[in-house]
């Protein structure tokens, strides 16, 4: 939760900057080259995971359902979000709902990827609406996981963490789901992390 709320001081700083204009620069080839950074951070925290070589070799096809379910849920009911935000299409909700809790990635390429065809101002806003939910959805699957394994058992903590299964939300899966469950988390963290920029930068061309 700390590293949602630093976010949010930040993205409140930039917005604050942004409003008295005090720094005069090109945001649209930094946020490019952040975008950048971020793209190379993800490809080295997937390929210096200590377990990814166990958890290929035990690969079970079984365990594709989850990250499966997971998105196709997510997707699901992010469509169904078009119904209520009606200045928004369904592909815009869709977009928003692929960030799968990776607010910092998603926000921006949505960002970027819908500038052209809606306007800076718009686009902007659109990244806006991905940060906040992704950082409510990690939040709240952070607070509620007690709750949600509870309710709708052990496999539903690591579907409603999305990418973060595999880090931030890793030790309360591993101590309300079972120890068990941590090879589960990681292959679904890994996965979903993966599909991010292809599912968002497929659904802002639409």
């Amino acid at each position: 939760m700390k590293g949602s709320l630093i976010v949010i001081v930040f993205f409140c700083v930039g917005c604050i900057m942004g409003v008295f204009n005090k720094f005069q620069f090109d945001t649209h080839t930094v946020s490019m080259y952040i975008l950048y950074a971020l793209m190379l951070q993800v490809g080295i925290s997937i390929g210096s995971n200590k377990n990814l070589k166990a958890i290929i070799s035990h690969l079970h096809p079984k365990m594709l359902l989850i990250p499966l379910g997971t998105i196709t849920g997510t997707l699901l009911f992010s469509a169904l979000a078009s119904i209520l935000l009606s200045q928004w299409s369904v592909f815009d909700c869709m977009a928003v709902g692929s960030g799968f809790a990776y607010y910092s990635l998603s926000s921006i390429l949505i960002t970027q990827f819908k500038e052209p065809t809606i306007g800076i101002q718009l686009a902007t806003e659109l990244g806006t609406i991905a940060l906040l939910t992704n950082i409510f959805r990690e939040m709240m699957a952070l607070l509620g996981t007690p709750l949600i394994k509870k309710y709708f058992g052990k496999l539903a903590p690591i579907s409603a963490a999305g990418v973060n299964s595999m880090d931030v939300l890793l030790p309360s899966i591993s101590r309300y789901s079972g120890k068990e469950m941590i090879p589960i988390a990681i292959l679904h963290g890994i996965l979903i992390d993966i599909s991010v920029p292809v599912f968002v930068s497929f659904f802002c061309n639409l």
